[in-house]
């Protein structure tokens, strides 16, 4: 089991959710985070060029089991990419092990409580 998290742009979570449903992806957690990374922004606030050093994103925690981490992958990043070529901020993802899952409702563990 892995625990798959992506952060992208906010513009982006409907056709990562989409693509996510169409590789019959359902269950997901959606956070709203700020960060930086290498994307810079400027924005004019009172006459003034300012660069925030926060810039809002979004974060996506699947849970899945290892046969579906490609098909997990390769989902968000093929809509998550800016114009399908993809630019600076458009997010990364992080995959991690998953010791133990528990579903709280029946008590199951493992790979059939994902």
């Amino acid at each position: 089991m892995k625990l798959i998290t992506a952060i992208i742009r906010e513009v982006q979570l409907d056709k990562v959710r989409e693509a996510l449903i169409e590789a019959d992806i359902k269950r997901i957690t959606v956070s709203r985070v700020s960060g930086h990374g290498q994307q810079r922004i400027e924005e004019m606030y009172r006459g003034q060029i300012i660069v925030p050093d926060l810039i809002p994103k979004i974060r996506i925690e699947i849970g899945v089991n290892d046969a579906f981490v490609d098909i997990t992958v390769n989902a968000i990043l093929k809509a998550a990419r800016t114009n399908g070529a993809g630019s600076v901020g458009d997010g990364k993802i992080f995959i991690t092990p998953l010791e133990e899952c528990i579903r709280i409702r029946t008590g199951e563990r493992g790979g059939t409580a994902i």
